[in-house]
């Protein structure tokens, strides 16, 4: 079974598939949008026999500036998109196994486009929910 770290190493590795998009798998103290910023949100144990399955559910939240507000939201619809390039749905689901180490993930919804406050500045940003079997 995969670790909590190999598992958001191998989501970042995935995400990092997306021209642009920097990706982190701690929360930085000081993020350069566009950023996504890989979280564990919960754990739920033992959900067969002998503790064969773990699932894990991580919080990818993508950051991107403000300055250029329109700009800014035009690009996070293209990461929130179901298709393209720049599609974190397409992105995380490209190794649904993340090379072995759990059985299956899928994200399973994306929050409305919203502000977000870091370290006194103002993101405009989108939260993506993983759920991964492991």
């Amino acid at each position: 079974m995969a670790s909590i770290y190999e598992i958001r190493t191998g989501l970042a590795s995935n995400i990092g598939s997306i021209s642009g998009l920097r990706v982190a798998t701690e929360i930085p103290d000081n993020p350069s949008p566009p950023i996504a910023v890989i979280q564990l949100d919960s754990i739920d144990y033992d959900g067969a026999l002998n503790s064969g399955l773990t699932t894990y559910s991580f919080l990818v939240t993508v950051v991107v500036g403000r300055a250029a507000e329109r700009e800014m939201q035009r690009k996070l619809d293209a990461y929130c998109d179901v298709t393209g390039e720049a599609s974190v749905k397409i992105a995380v689901e490209s190794d649904k196994t993340l090379s072995g180490s759990v059985y299956d993930l899928r994200v399973e919804r994306s929050t409305p486009v919203g502000s977000i406050t870091i370290n006194d500045q103002t993101y405009l940003a989108a939260e993506f929910t993983v759920t991964v079997f492991a």
